[in-house]
C-alpha cells in the first residue's frame, strides 16, 4: 500500500536543538536552505565554491567549508548534482561522519547505483522534490507546497523516519504531500521519464516543425503554435488540477474527435517495447555506468549530441522565427 504523508504526520519539535547542514548552494540548495530557515530551523551552509559563497552571503547565510559543516551539524542535506556528489562525499563528508548523523539526499541515484556507501552507524534518507528549485521556494512562500518522494534506506537510530518527515514539513513539501518510495524506485522513475517521455516529445516537436515548414507554413506561426502560445502548458496545468481526460475535454469538439480518432495510429508504434528496453537499461545499472564514464572523460559525447541538436529543425526554427516575434521596443 502506498503511503502519502501530510502536515499532520510530522512535528517540527523533532528538530528542536538540531542543526541542519546544507551541502551545496545551487538550484536546490539555495531554496531549501531558505525554506528551512524560515521554518525556524538553525541552518548552516557548506560551500567551497567562491561564487556560491557569495550568493549565500547575499541571502544572509555565513558559508563555511564543507568539512567544517559536517562536524557542526546533526542533519546533512547533500544537495549537489549527482555527478559531483560521490567525490565530495568521499573527500569531505565521509571523514567527518559520526554516529547519529542523518544524511539526506535529493535523489536516490548515488545510493541506488552504489556510488556512495554510507557507514552503518548513520541514518540515510531521501527527500526528492518533484519540481524545479525555484518552485520549491515559490510554493513555500505562497503556502501551496510541492510534492516530493521520501524514503529511508538506513535507520541506525530508529528515529530516521520522524526526523525525515519533520524536515520535509519544514521544507514545505508535506503541504502538498510526500509519497513514500525506496531510493532505487525514485532513481529509476526519474531516469525513466528523462529517457522516454522527454525524448519522445523532443522528437515529435522536431518532426512536426520539419513537416510544417516543408509544407510552406510561415515559421513564426509554426513556432507560435508549437511552443509560444502555451496550449500544451495549459492542458498540463489543468490536468494537474483535475485529471488528463477532463483537461482534454476542455478542447473544442473537433480537437477531441481528431485526437481520439487518430490515437490508434500512434498505438501501433511498438512504444511499449521501447519503454521496457529503457527501463531494463536503467534498472540493470547500464545507463548509470555509461553516464559515469561520460562524466569521467569530460562529457565528449554529450557535447557532440548538443552540437547536433543545434542543427535540428526546431533549433533552426527558433533561431529564424523568434526575432520576427520580438516586439520592436523590447529590450
Amino acid at each position: 500500500m502506498t503511503v502519502i504523508y501530510h502536515e499532520a504526520d510530522a512535528s517540527l519539535n523533532v528538530l528542536s536543538g538540531r542543526t541542519v547542514g546544507i551541502i551545496g548552494y545551487g538550484r536546490l540548495g539555495q531554496p531549501v536552505a531558505s525554506n528551512l530557515r524560515d521554518s525556524g530551523l538553525r541552518v548552516l551552509v557548506g560551500i567551497d565554491s567562491e561564487a556560491a559563497q557569495q550568493r549565500a552571503r547575499q541571502d544572509g547565510f555565513t558559508p563555511q567549508p564543507i568539512a567544517e559543516i559536517i562536524r557542526k551539524c546533526h542533519i546533512l542535506m547533500l544537495l549537489l548534482p549527482d555527478e559531483a556528489l560521490p567525490e565530495v562525499y568521499l573527500e569531505k563528508v565521509s571523514p567527518g561522519l559520526q554516529r547519529g548523523h542523518l544524511l539526506v539526499f535529493a535523489s536516490g541515484s548515488s545510493i541506488a547505483f552504489g556510488y556512495i556507501e554510507p557507514p552503518p552507524f548513520v541514518d540515510v534518507g531521501m527527500i526528492a522534490p518533484r519540481t524545479l528549485g525555484a518552485a520549491v521556494r515559490a510554493r513555500y512562500l505562497d503556502g501551496s507546497g510541492f510534492h516530493s518522494f521520501v524514503g529511508i534506506s538506513q535507520d541506525a537510530t530508529g528515529t530516521a523516519w520522524e526526523t525525515l518527515l519533520a524536515l520535509a514539513k519544514a521544507m514545505g513539501s508535506l503541504r502538498a504531500g510526500a509519497i513514500e518510495m525506496s531510493l532505487a524506485q525514485e532513481a529509476q522513475l526519474d531516469l525513466f521519464l528523462q529517457q522516454t517521455l522527454l525524448p519522445a516529445f523532443h522528437h515529435l516537436l522536431n518532426a512536426a516543425a520539419d513537416v510544417l515548414l516543408q509544407s510552406g507554413c510561415p515559421p513564426p506561426a509554426v513556432l507560435t503554435d508549437l511552443l509560444l502560445a502555451g496550449e500544451l502548458r495549459d492542458y498540463l496545468s489543468h490536468a494537474a488540477q483535475e485529471g488528463w481526460l477532463p483537461a482534454l475535454r476542455r478542447a473544442p469538439l473537433s480537437a477531441q474527435y481528431g485526437l481520439f480518432s487518430r490515437l490508434p495510429r500512434f498505438q501501433g508504434l511498438k512504444l511499449e517495447t521501447l519503454l521496457e528496453a529503457a527501463l531494463d537499461e536503467i534498472r540493470s545499472g547500464a545507463f548509470s555506468k555509461e553516464w559515469a564514464r561520460e562524466c569521467a572523460t569530460g562529457y565528449p559525447h554529450l557535447d557532440r549530441l548538443l552540437r547536433a541538436q543545434e542543427q535540428s529543425a526546431l533549433a533552426r526554427l527558433e533561431r529564424d522565427a523568434r526575432p520576427a516575434l520580438t516586439p520592436p521596443d523590447a529590450d
